[in-house]
């Protein structure tokens, strides 16, 4: 695949206050990429500067190979054939589904421009919704307009503003493999913002989690969560808790529970580290002369969310197995793949 948005050395202020520094990033044609983060990290100013509604302060910008925004050369936000969709879709309420669909391609032909609305309409599966008004639809067939108004252009590149944070959790994870088969099925190149990794990990092909204004680690979401770069990235991607370890060998820790084999992520680091535990990697098991005491107990539909106390370390712990509070349990690792920090 060629790239085609190629991002170098990027650096942006706010009245003198650095909030994106020396920030690279490629996003290959067809891929979908994610930039998730925390409120405040940047992910938002990424976009608008890729948009070109932010001046750089350094570093630039090229889109299929021709430079956008380099400081000095500078192509306005209309002729860069960038697609925007913000957390309220932004939709024209006095028009219908196929003006809004229509509202950026009027300088085609008329038959072209029926043509391009039906095709999108189609694209989108609202067929035979185009003579309604947007308060007649629900928020997911919002959000496909606003889509279809998006690409009915043919953008080389799309960027989504916190796409999916309006629409009712039921259906959310629904819309959102609807809509990554569209933009599969129609060869988007995409950047959507997030701050939740469960949006990420099942809309991007590819991740940059942002922390002050800076990508801590940029890849797949299986290479990010089981080989995280930082302690950063393996929090934000799914928590855990860590155990100090004292080093015994190359790549064996003695814990609070025993001898235990982890990577380092950091080789420099001799005599200890800190051992990350998933709450998948502890087994929790009845056991009435256990040393170990369920301290507190979430139910989460599918499964049991406890906190267990390991010699005075609080450990989270996941079971289908129903545990009450006090219980005593014995604890078993089920991965030999841990992380040390």
């Amino acid at each position: 695949m060629s790239r085609t948005l190629a991002i170098k050395d990027l650096t942006c202020k706010y009245d003198n206050q650095v909030v994106l520094e020396s920030l690279s990033l490629t996003v290959k044609q067809g891929e979908i990429v994610c930039l998730l983060g925390a409120s405040g990290c940047g992910k938002t100013t990424l976009l608008k500067a890729i948009s070109g509604l932010l001046p750089l302060t350094k570093g630039f910008i090229e889109l299929n190979g021709t430079v956008i925004d380099d400081g000095e050369h500078w192509v306005a936000p209309e002729q860069r054939n960038i697609g925007m969709i913000f957390q309220d879709y932004a939709l024209f309420p006095h028009l219908t589904v196929a003006q809004n669909i229509s509202f950026g391609i009027k300088e085609l032909s008329q038959q072209v421009q029926k043509e391009r609305i039906e095709e999108m309409l189609t694209m989108v599966h609202l067929q035979n919704l185009g003579d309604r008004y947007p308060h007649q639809l629900s928020g997911g067939q919002q959000q496909r307009v606003a889509i279809a108004r998006s690409l009915a252009y043919k953008p080389d590149l799309l960027l989504l503003d916190e796409p999916f944070s309006n629409i009712d959790t039921q259906v959310r994870h629904k819309l959102i493999a609807q809509i990554r088969s569209i933009f599969k099925q129609a060869g988007v190149t995409a950047i959507f913002v997030t701050h939740s990794r469960e949006e990420a990990f099942a809309f991007a092909d590819k991740m940059a989690v942002m922390n002050q204004g800076v990508i801590e680690q940029f890849g797949s979401a299986s290479e990010l969560y089981h080989n995280p770069s930082s302690r950063f990235v393996a929090d934000f991607l799914g928590g855990g808790s860590y155990l100090e370890g004292a080093k015994i060998e190359q790549g064996q820790y003695q814990t609070a529970l025993g001898v235990v084999s982890a990577s380092c992520k950091q080789p420099q680091m001799t005599d200890s580290a800190m051992i990350l535990f998933r709450p998948q990697h502890l087994q929790l098991t009845a056991n009435s002369a256990g040393e170990t005491v369920v301290l507190e107990q979430q139910f989460m539909g599918d499964h049991f969310r406890y906190v267990v106390d390991v010699q005075g370390h609080k450990l989270l712990s996941s079971s289908i197995e129903q545990l009450d509070v006090g219980s005593r349990v014995d604890v078993q690792l089920t991965s030999t793949q841990l992380l040390a920090f």
